[in-house]
């Protein structure tokens, strides 16, 4: 095993922990969950596996995560969300990345993003690379509920394996957590006292669709694809909706 700490939050999560778990299963030499108190077996399947089950309810998320990646015991922590997997290759490289010193403090990984059992590959959503292996003593998340900013003391590098990552399990799902997520990013905007353009965010609604579908080629995934776009410019649409229907109540 290798010396590093996979962090998993959770939160009801009973059926994407088990594989999530076993990707890293006597690779890693520390895994700790910490679980947004579930009600339904996620802690019990974990149990098996880690090495801790931390129970804490998340408030703000950035804070939630910097405050898991503190309970690791090595410095270098892989960040996991329950439904990301790790491959061989990719375990392969991390392994090596740590045995041989470097100057960098954290590492992006490249994902592969699925909608049930299709890869999406345009569009934006690959490799859409995110910062996921650092040190803990330099790494940091934004304190905010929704779309959190990652700050790192020092530079950073990039793998070149694939994380497998299973965004969505279905439209309605996609649908759904885009639904939370558009609630999230208005409380956002409130609590940071921003002002919003109506103008702006219309044309952002409609930038957003022809932005992944024609730019970066969403329309290569065919259904899918357009899905994508759409939704994309849903996100925008759907955050402004809230956001006015806010000042009306106000």
């Amino acid at each position: 095993m290798i010396p590093l700490t996979v962090v998993i939050l959770t939160k009801n999560e009973q059926k994407n922990i088990k594989d999530c778990l076993q990707s890293v299963y006597k690779w890693a030499d520390e895994i700790i969950i910490v679980d947004d108190e579930s009600a339904d077996s996620t802690r019990d399947i974990a149990s098996f596996y880690a090495n801790k089950v931390l129970v804490k309810k998340m408030d703000i998320e950035g804070a939630h995560r910097n405050w898991a990646y503190q309970q690791a015991k090595n410095n270098w922590v892989l960040s996991l969300d329950a439904d990301e997997r790790v491959t061989e290759e990719l375990k392969s490289e991390i392994a090596d990345t740590l045995n041989n010193p470097n100057s960098k403090v954290a590492f992006a990984i490249p994902r592969r993003n699925f909608i049930a059992d299709y890869w999406v590959k345009y569009g934006g959503w690959y490799p859409s690379a995110q910062l996921k292996l650092f040190r803990k003593d330099r790494f940091k998340w934004e304190e905010s509920h929704v779309h959190p900013v990652a700050f790192t003391d020092g530079e950073a590098g990039r793998l070149e394996s694939d994380l497998i990552h299973y965004s969505y399990k279905d439209i309605s799902d996609f649908l759904n957590k885009q639904n939370r997520q558009t609630t999230l990013e208005v409380e956002k905007w409130i609590a940071q006292g921003k002002r919003i353009k109506v103008g702006k965010f219309l044309w952002r609604s409609i930038d957003r669709f022809f932005r992944s579908y024609i730019k970066k080629k969403g329309f290569r995934d065919g259904f899918y694809g357009f899905v994508v776009a759409y939704f994309a410019s849903l996100y925008q649409f759907l955050s402004l909706l809230k956001y006015r229907e806010h000042v009306h109540k106000s």
